[in-house]
């Protein structure tokens, strides 16, 4: 196997991955894109490099464009991480949500960008947690990524005890289930939490996201930094399309709207709000 991407198709390659997924990579990824693809060419028992950025250009297996994406992503979550944005939640947004509506409707929450799948589980504790103090009160939670391989092991819900090490423990016990082969040290989460979430493969890129109902908070968290300014607005004007009026936004501590023209407005650190229409 040739072990050399040449300037040409790294050049290639750079522009499909940014057209198709907004994802921008730099000339020096070269090494990082190289490593990357490299499982590809052995699964399709390609020689080179070059072999395989002909099926690329030329189009004939569009599955394999997927393939690729999955690939570059990058995938890194954890449970409860930014702690902070979970107790807005359940201090403020919640309580505002269950004043104004009452039981009427389900408070609807989107992952964007779910990764492997620790931030929607997140939130499915956080809102079983408040339901089981607010009698009434159910959730829906839609979890979207572009990467169809970790969305199957979000799908699946197993995790190692080394992931789980934030969720407290009597979290752990009520809503999680350690395998049965105890030399595995795998936990799955249980199935009525699973039942609550939709996972669902979702690119940034397209025009439109395909909900059925606007949300009333979004996560949207260490995701945006791999896109560009110009890029980055699209996308968080798409999301907030899709935000009730009054909603929240929650986005990664390293991320900001400084400078974007977004509809929408910071009240706390990485922590946005749609204007309400009243």
């Amino acid at each position: 196997m040739s072990n050399d991407l040449s300037t040409s198709d790294l050049t290639r390659l750079r522009a499909l991955i940014y057209e198709h997924a907004g994802i921008v990579l730099g000339a020096d990824k070269k090494t990082m894109l190289e490593l990357r693809i490299k499982p590809r060419l052995r699964a399709l028992a390609f020689d080179s490099f070059k072999q395989y950025c002909a099926l690329l250009f030329e189009g004939s297996d569009p599955q394999e464009l997927i393939h690729l994406i999955d690939a570059v992503t990058t995938n890194k979550t954890d449970f409860f991480r930014e702690p902070a944005h979970f107790d807005f939640l359940t201090r403020k947004a919640l309580p505002e949500f269950t004043s104004r509506y009452g039981t009427t409707r389900p408070f609807v929450v989107w992952s964007a960008g779910c990764s492997s799948g620790e931030e929607p589980y997140t939130l499915a504790i956080v809102l079983s947690e408040y339901a089981s103090a607010h009698p009434g009160f159910r959730f829906k939670i839609l979890a979207t990524d572009i990467c169809t391989t970790v969305l199957q092991k979000a799908s699946l819900g197993i995790y190692n005890a080394e992931a789980l090490a934030p969720i407290a423990h009597d979290l752990r016990k009520q809503y999680l289930m350690r395998s049965r082969e105890r030399h595995i040290d795998q936990w799955r989460v249980v199935p009525e939490l699973r039942q609550k979430i939709e996972f669902r493969r979702l690119n940034f890129m397209d025009a439109h996201y395909g909900l059925t109902e606007k949300v009333d908070a979004f996560f949207c968290r260490n995701v945006i930094i791999y896109f560009d300014r110009q890029t980055q607005q699209q996308i968080l004007c798409k999301l907030t399309t899709n935000l009730i009026p009054g909603g929240y936004a929650f986005l990664g501590h390293s991320e900001t709207l400084h400078g974007l023209d977004v509809p929408l407005t910071a009240i706390a650190p990485a922590l946005y709000r749609k204007p309400d229409v009243n």
